[in-house]
């Protein structure tokens, strides 16, 4: 499967916050690559977060 087959395939998953932030994924891809490194670490962030419970910067800092 490709990366945006698996992207597809994802979404919707359920979490509203996870939905829309698979969905800028395709909007990175628009980006110029020096843009895209950074955004790319913002979702996962946001994603790691979420998927923690909230509670990823307690673990962390």
């Amino acid at each position: 499967m490709t990366d945006e087959g698996a992207i597809a395939a994802a979404t919707p998953g359920g979490n509203e916050e996870v939905d829309a932030l698979l969905s800028r994924l395709h909007l990175i891809e628009d980006q110029p690559l020096e843009q895209r490194a950074t955004a790319f670490a913002q979702i996962h962030d946001r994603l790691q977060h979420t998927l923690e419970g909230g509670d990823a910067s307690q673990q962390h800092g």
